[in-house]
C-alpha cells in the first residue's frame, strides 16, 4: 500500500474509532491530524497553522489548531512533546489494544520523531529512584534526545 492510501486508511480508522466514542473527526480536526500523519518529524501548532494555509487552502486560526490537538490527545491520536512543545500523530494510532507507556526518541538534528515502547519494570525502576530524592515523575512520556541513524 503506498503512502497517500496508507494516510487515508489512517485518517478513516482514526474517523471511525471517534464515531465509536460519541465523538465527531470535524473537518479541521481531520486536517490537523493529516498534516500530523504526513510529517515526518514533530511540529508546533503555528507550523499547523501555516501548513493548513499553505498546502491545504484552509485558513485555520492558532486557536482552532489548539483545540483540534487538543481533542486528538483527548482520542489518544496525537501526543504533545512536552519538552520540545510540538505534536506527533500517536503511531498506534489504528491499534485497539493497550500500549505499553510511550517512549519518544527524537533526532536533534532533523527533528524525527519515534514512538517506542517503554518496560514497565524500567518506568517502575525509574519512579522508585526518583521518588527516594523526594521528586515525583508526573505521568507524561519518556521524552530521550540523540541523532538518529540518517544524521549520524
Amino acid at each position: 500500500m503506498d503512502d497517500a492510501n496508507q494516510l487515508n486508511k489512517n485518517i478513516e480508522l482514526s474517523e471511525k474509532y471517534c464515531q465509536e466514542k460519541g465523538e465527531r473527526l470535524t473537518k479541521k480536526r481531520k486536517l490537523v491530524l493529516r498534516i500530523l500523519l504526513s510529517s515526518q518529524k514533530a511540529i508546533s501548532a503555528y507550523e499547523l497553522v501555516d501548513d493548513c494555509k499553505k498546502n491545504y487552502g484552509e485558513v485555520i486560526s492558532a486557536m482552532t489548531v489548539y483545540r483540534a490537538l487538543e481533542f486528538l490527545q483527548s482520542q489518544g491520536l496525537a501526543h504533545r512533546l512536552e519538552l520540545a512543545n510540538k505534536y506527533v500523530a500517536c503511531s498506534h494510532i489504528v491499534c485497539r489494544h493497550q500500549h505499553k507507556p510511550s517512549q519518544f526518541l527524537i533526532c536533534n538534528q532533523c527533528s524525527r520523531v519515534e514512538e517506542v515502547d517503554v518496560d514497565v519494570s524500567m518506568l517502575k525502576g525509574l519512579r522508585e529512584v526518583t521518588n527516594r530524592t523526594g521528586f515525583h515523575l508526573s505521568d507524561s512520556p519518556l521524552e530521550l534526545s540523540g541523532v538518529c541513524n540518517k544524521c549520524i
